[in-house]
């Protein structure tokens, strides 16, 4: 469920016609419901409510907008991160560091250093040598570092292959053979306090099964673990519970993924850590555009709109379906190509897709664009950078400016011997 609905006529954003966002800040821009982060991570934290003791991390790469993860940190939401830049957005939205988990396969020494000065809670590695330098900072510091070891089941998630991250062949995680060896190594060095294991095996899962594959498999891990003598006392269970992008798609609900984990952990005896991004923000979030032109096709018109790839990636990088809908419909549809006007033939929103009817001068959204959208925005193209707004019941407020073209030039430079 969102907060996106035809009132009058017109498609609201909770209490406010998108019409009233599209006159005050312009087109495209990335409008994000308030009453919908909350409901969402509300329904998410009750699914997993009867789990036993555990942590909600956010996932930031989904959404990093610092008035997005504000409203997660009041839901009592922590914070997932894979940067140090992630890490400093998750602080200022307020998110205690206890709260924050340290993911990503490419973490620099300097961002182990901010991560340890900050007081993060967890530390995913990715790899033994990653221990044992964090072992070696934490040292330095005086303290024990907080963390966990990655493992790969080797479990295909059943998603895009863009986004799978749990097959043996993918950069994520350690081979789940290697962990009791590896694990008894780096339990042994100073300054890591190896706590447990984490798994993700993917995003935009459809299908629970590859998920309890998985976790089973972690299970019988944390048994081997305990056998051999080591403390268990957290595992992270990622994240990547799918969202419906297409009408009528039927996916697995959090309660479903919540009975699901209570089952299979039972007798764990451990703080279950849970990374949700894109079924907390997926829904909440559109992206408002206007039709600069509807041009004549061989086959069909191509709706030409002023969104384009640069503005949201995923249909160019994932074939990825965004469900488009007017404004103010009338009631008539039509087939017809989407497309932005960046100088790409792979940007393209749709293709042969029955629509609302639209016209020059049109509003439209592209739904579903609250994760994974503004996040991945560039400037491709010489192109302005979206903003974003977020509405909260009949108000509104940017909370990301569009950073125009002379702005981003501004910061480049000519060097002497070029002028």
């Amino acid at each position: 469920m969102d907060h996106f609905a035809l009132k009058h006529g017109v498609l609201h954003a909770e209490d406010v016609p998108l019409t009233a966002i599209a006159d005050a800040v312009g087109t495209p821009v990335y409008v994000y419901s308030r009453a919908t982060l909350e409901r969402h991570a509300r329904v998410f934290a009750e699914a997993v409510a009867g789990v036993g003791p555990h942590h909600i991390a956010f996932a930031v790469k989904a959404n990093p907008n610092l008035a997005v993860l504000r409203v997660l940190a009041r839901a009592g939401y922590g914070a997932d991160v894979v940067s140090q830049g992630e890490m400093r957005r998750a602080l200022a939205a307020g998110m205690d560091p206890a709260g924050i988990v340290f993911s990503g396969v490419g973490k620099t020494r300097g961002e182990l250093e901010a991560g340890l000065r900050a007081g993060i809670g967890q530390f995913n590695l990715e790899l033994e040598e990653e221990g044992v330098v964090l072992g070696e900072i934490a040292s330095g510091f005086g303290v024990r570092a907080p963390a966990t070891l990655r493992v790969n089941p080797d479990v295909d998630a059943g998603t895009h292959a863009k986004i799978s991250t749990g097959r043996a062949e993918n950069k994520f995680g350690v081979p789940i053979s290697d962990a009791p060896a590896m694990f008894d190594r780096l339990a042994r060095v100073d300054g890591l306090n190896l706590r447990g294991v984490a798994v993700h095996i993917g995003s935009q899962l459809a299908d629970l099964a590859p998920l309890e594959s998985a976790y089973r498999r972690v299970g019988e891990l944390v048994g081997a673990l305990r056998a051999a003598g080591h403390v268990i006392s957290h595992v992270d269970l990622g994240g990547g519970l799918g969202v419906p992008y297409r009408p009528g798609d039927v996916l697995p609900t959090p309660a479903e993924f919540g009975a699901m984990v209570e089952r299979v952990t039972r007798g764990w005896d451990v703080t279950l850590m849970f990374e949700p991004g894109r079924v907390i923000a997926g829904n909440a979030g559109v992206l408002l555009t206007r039709v600069i032109w509807v041009k004549p096709g061989v086959a069909r018109p191509y709706v030409i709109v002023d969104a384009a790839m640069n503005d949201l990636a995923r249909p160019a990088l994932y074939e990825a379906y965004h469900d488009f809908a007017a404004v103010e419909p009338n009631g008539a549809t039509f087939a017809a190509n989407i497309a932005g006007p960046v100088c790409e033939s792979g940007d393209t929103f749709a293709m042969g897709r029955v629509i609302d009817c639209v016209g020059n001068g049109d509003l439209g959204v592209l739904r579903t664009a609250g994760a994974y959208g503004a996040t991945m925005a560039s400037t491709y193209n010489s192109r302005a950078l979206v903003p974003e707004v977020l509405v909260d019941g009949d108000r509104f407020a940017v909370v990301a400016d569009r950073i125009e073209p002379a702005t981003i030039l501004a910061a480049e430079r000519v060097p002497e011997w070029l002028k």
